[in-house]
């Protein structure tokens, strides 16, 4: 069987308020492009579809244009599971239908394990494997609250049923396996931080976990497993040095941080005696550059990229030994006239903003705008029946933003 890996497309992304369709547009197009002149079997999409719990029309629209035109390529099955930032009902709503179409949705955990394991077939019929589909587990997902317990224990015992759960799932593949009689490959999906995964300073991944102390490590998966296929974290990587354990990463930059990294997605051939796993580069669709240095430095750069005819996006890190007062002009006029664009000014002189810091080094730019809600509503003494009818109306009004788009896209 040969297959596609893939995850964290992050659909409705805006980047310090700049909006993304085209990029995702951009992306989803190639890989119906890749799937059609090289072709694969399936496609496994492991979590964060969307940016946001409640995306906007275009990104929907994005997303279901994408399912219509795989269904007819050679790909002859879709699964998808929905990791932290999707929402399971939104995921959910359409799966019937999509299945119609071998487009298999996990959003949350079913009641009955083999409920979440799939068997595929390729086009040729002595090809086949099982996948077991486990999207992000929530901690009301799998485990029941107990009066008085520390943060530790919650955090040991929610890791404990995270690896039940796919004790209990693989086992279900297993008995698929048994009753066809001979050695189907074994995938698994998941949505997760393992122990000593990689991440990026501002790259948009949070702890799923309450002290980190429910990050998986490898050894805590079924040897079952022939082929891991993970996503949460944006950068391509194994999994406890484990060839077959592997995180695809998102295949755009999630920021100016993510922007110097290659992107990929994994290109899988799977048989009972054999793995081959090939990192596929994609693309990079929107040049994004960070420059550092005083004014003259700054312009000077910004005036070299504009002779290149370049359209990249900035992140403009100032570091002057004085902070002009016409600073944030000057920059501007040195693009005018340009195809750049400046999204961030950086100073070494700026106070940072700060929100019930949780951490010294956190600044606004490093959340998001539903975690300044959350801080913002925090700081009042509102009830919590007050405070659910808010996050109603916020998400309201965030839906409504991105409702919008699709009128001018």
């Amino acid at each position: 069987m040969r297959f596609i890996h893939t995850s964290d497309w992050h659909i409705g992304h805006r980047l310090y308020g700049q909006k993304r369709y085209q990029e995702f547009k951009q992306f989803l197009d190639w890989l119906i492009t890749y799937c059609t002149e090289h072709p694969v079997d399936a496609l496994l999409v492991s979590g964060d579809i969307f940016d946001s719990t409640t995306p906007g029309n275009r990104a929907l629209a994005l997303y279901y244009r994408f399912l219509h035109r795989i269904a007819h390529t050679s790909c002859r099955n879709v699964i998808i599971i929905a990791g932290n930032h999707d929402s399971p009902t939104l995921l959910d709503a359409p799966r019937e239908l999509l299945s119609q179409i071998n487009v298999h949705v996990i959003a949350s955990p079913r009641y009955q394990p083999e409920e979440q394991v799939f068997f595929l077939q390729g086009a040729d019929e002595t090809d086949a494997m099982i996948v077991c589909a486990v999207p992000f587990l929530r901690d009301r997902d799998i485990r029941s609250a107990v009066a008085a317990e520390d943060m530790d224990t919650k955090s040991k015992k929610l890791q404990e049923e995270i690896r039940s759960h796919y004790q209990k799932i693989c086992a279900a593949a297993e008995n698929i396996r048994n009753q066809h009689g001979f050695p189907l490959p074994i995938v698994a999906m998941g949505h997760l931080f393992t122990a000593g995964g990689q991440t990026v300073d501002g790259d948009g991944v949070r702890e799923l976990y309450i002290g980190g102390l429910a990050h998986l490590h490898s050894s805590g998966f079924p040897e079952c497993i022939e082929y891991l296929a993970l996503g949460h974290l944006h950068i391509a990587q194994r999994v406890g040095g484990k060839e077959q354990y592997r995180y695809c990463g998102s295949p755009l930059a999630m920021g100016f941080n993510e922007a110097e990294q290659q992107k990929y997605i994994l290109d899988v051939s799977l048989s009972p005696t054999e793995l081959q796993v090939t990192p596929v580069q994609v693309p990079c669709f929107q040049d994004l550059i960070r420059l550092q240095g005083d004014l003259a430095s700054l312009t000077d750069s910004i005036k070299q990229l504009a002779e290149q005819e370049s359209a990249a996006w900035l992140e403009l890190c100032y570091s002057g030994s004085s902070d002009p007062g016409r600073l944030r002009q000057q920059l501007q006029d040195a693009v005018e006239n340009t195809s750049l664009h400046i999204l961030r000014i950086r100073t070494n002189h700026s106070a940072a903003v700060h929100l019930q810091q949780e951490k010294p080094t956190e600044s606004l730019d490093d959340l998001s705008v539903e975690d300044v809600f959350e801080r913002c509503l925090a700081s009042t003494n509102y009830t919590p029946e007050q405070c659910t009818d808010l996050r109603l109306t916020f998400q309201k009004v965030v839906a409504s933003l991105d409702q919008e788009d699709i009128d001018h896209g």
